[in-house]
């Protein structure tokens, strides 16, 4: 063993290799079956995007079909964008210029991601546009691009009041609305936002909302909003949890955690993946102390510019930086690919987010690790997100 481990015995991490699982997913249909057109099923096998998760085969046969409200809950990384997205996309016209789609998002991140989304679907189909909107740039590039004919407009709720306000956007000829991470918009503080734009589609026909939990603020806006009779999908704790993720801990002093997470990073050769930290000072500190380890990694927190977080998301997906150090709020929207791994430098504020965390490695079938670093207390939290969300944790010695 080497000296390094023989100090700390239980760094031992050429285990970590014999936690990695693949069980296998159960799938009922594809999506030509689920009622997707074929273009599309084409465009998506280019994204190697085949076999229907669970929450998509629930979901895409009910919203192909006429005005419906739902109440879906899912995860990120459960495939929700494409459960909600493919129906979107087959309900629009793209012979009119207007707008007749609208997705609320949380974060900037993941209205980005989710507009991309859609435009990888139709590479195959005649054209539908989608524009993102969100604060952090300049609104009046925004109002200009909203002058292209676009179909479909994903946005931040704040930057979507501001452009109907000044007149920019016309939501008037919606039929469709969804939420996305409804949950989250309402921790962010933007409930009365969602109140004020869900009251002012006069023409919308179909209100979906997706929501990795139900609590009580969400329960009020779908009594407000949606229908009584709103169809509702819900998602087993089992089905929700990636059992493709390995689950670890490592218990280790709080002086011990950044030697702990280097040894860490080591076993893990080349492969690539998010640490995540609970505060921006955190975060800012350990991106601080990995890169003077020579470890090609940054940060994305709440204190960057817009052009200052694509310029750090445009080195990770580029693979000039190896890793990349997160916080909650600031990883709303990643989406990057052949994540082998996400560790927990700082536990998260709750169960939710430990799942959100978690659910950015082990895509697309592929295997995944999340390893926690905690001291000795903390070992009991990680006993609660056992019981709360159906997972098991692995302790590495």
């Amino acid at each position: 063993m080497a000296p390094e481990l023989k100090r700390f015995p239980c760094y031992a991490y050429q285990v970590l290799r014999t936690f990695r699982t693949i069980k296998s997913i159960s799938v009922l249909k594809n999506f030509q079956e689920l009622g997707i057109h074929p273009d599309f099923v084409k465009g998506l096998a280019e994204l190697n995007i085949v076999e229907p998760t669970y929450i998509q085969q629930k979901v895409i046969p009910i919203l192909m079909g006429g005005p419906i409200d739902m109440v879906a809950q899912a995860q990120t990384g459960t495939g929700k964008t494409a459960a909600y997205g493919l129906p979107l996309l087959a309900k629009m016209d793209p012979g009119k210029d207007t707008v007749q789609g609208l997705i609320l998002c949380p974060t900037r991140e993941l209205a980005k991601q989710v507009a991309k989304q859609l435009f990888k679907f139709t590479k195959y189909t005649e054209k539908i546009f989608a524009e993102a909107v969100y604060g952090g740039e300049h609104i009046d590039r925004q109002m200009a691009a909203l002058k292209r004919p676009t179909q479909i407009v994903v946005a931040t709720p704040g930057r979507l009041i501001d452009l109907v306000k000044k007149q920019a956007v016309d939501l008037n000829s919606v039929r469709t609305v969804v939420l996305d991470e409804a949950d989250e918009m309402l921790s962010m503080g933007f409930k009365d936002e969602l109140n004020e734009i869900l009251s002012f589609l006069p023409a919308v026909e179909n209100k979906w909302l997706f929501s990795a939990t139900i609590p009580d603020g969400i329960q009020r806006i779908i009594s407000k909003h949606l229908s009584s009779d709103a169809e509702r999908i819900e998602v087993k704790q089992e089905d929700v949890v990636n059992e493709n993720i390995s689950h670890q801990y490592l218990v280790c002093d709080d002086d011990q955690k950044l030697y702990s997470l280097q040894l860490f990073l080591k076993s893990e050769a080349e492969n690539r993946g998010v640490i995540f930290c609970k505060t921006k000072a955190a975060a800012k500190k350990l991106s601080q102390q990995l890169t003077a380890k020579n470890i090609a990694t940054e940060a994305i927190h709440g204190d960057l510019y817009q052009k200052e977080r694509d310029k750090v998301m445009r080195a990770f997906k580029n693979e000039s930086l190896r890793v990349l150090v997160a916080t909650d709020i600031a990883a709303r929207g990643i989406d990057i690919t052949d994540l082998s791994f996400v560790a927990h430098y700082q536990l998260p504020e709750s169960d939710e987010y430990y799942l959100h965390r978690s659910g950015r490695t082990a895509r697309a079938g592929k295997a995944g690790v999340s390893m926690c670093f905690v001291n000795h207390d903390e070992v009991k939290v990680l006993k609660n997100y056992e019981r709360s969300l159906g997972i098991k944790f692995v302790q590495v010695r």
